[in-house]
């Protein structure tokens, strides 16, 4: 059986908790075995961490000590996988470089805040099996605009400016919202939706999620 590991905390405006509830749930549907914890400390072991298959951080903001990250990083190298969503994982300790740099991107700005119409286009030319038969799809959230690593894979793309701002003098511009990249031996995956639980009620966001994390796992 696959074990997965969810931490969850951080800016509760996120619903890391509510969110961690549906993500364990789906990957129990899965046939994983789950353990949710809501400490930083669970990442205190790197040997701990290297029994699980998958490593999914759900923690926006806060602070990380740099052995933690050491820590995650060993094990995802070895072939734990990490997949994560939205701010929990690409907005998370940012004071730490190094997990910018494991994860693949940074949270810059959402135009616009929540409640921001826009469409993730799905990239037409990829063959990987998370977007198989995946049509382009409406979403009504913050939009993340991401600074991001180049050595990923885009597999989704959404197109700015939806909203005004400084940012609009340079011209309509894609941003990733889904990708995969490698770290050692181990899988990344990421997917920017996911502002609030309601955001998984979208069922192609919620079936990214389900595909990235089965990508993702050892």
């Amino acid at each position: 059986m696959k074990k997965a590991l969810i931490v969850w905390g951080g800016w509760k405006g996120h619903e890391p908790e509510q969110v961690a509830g549906i993500f364990s749930d789906m990957l129990k549907k899965e046939g994983f075995e789950t353990a949710v914890s809501n400490t930083l400390d669970s990442f205190a072991d790197v040997e701990y961490l290297k029994t699980f298959d998958l490593i999914i951080p759900i923690w926006t903001m806060g602070e990380i000590k740099n052995e933690y990250v050491d820590n995650v990083s060993e094990a995802v190298a070895a072939g734990t996988g990490l997949a994560g969503c939205h701010g929990g994982m690409c907005d998370a300790f940012r004071n730490s470089v190094s997990w910018q740099f494991m994860t693949g991107s940074q949270w810059v700005a959402h135009p616009g805040n929540d409640g921001t119409e826009y469409i993730v286009n799905i990239k037409k030319s990829s063959d990987s099996e998370i977007i198989k038969d995946m049509q382009d799809f409406k979403v009504v959230s913050e939009q993340y605009y991401i600074h991001v690593d180049p050595a990923v894979n885009v597999l989704a793309t959404t197109r700015f400016p939806v909203k005004g701002g400084y940012h609009e003098t340079n011209g309509e511009v894609d941003v990733p919202v889904v990708y995969t990249k490698r770290w050692g031996k181990g899988r990344v995956f990421y997917n920017s939706l996911g502002h609030v639980a309601k955001v998984f009620d979208i069922p192609e966001a919620k079936e990214l999620m389900r595909r990235g994390f089965l990508w993702a796992v050892r």
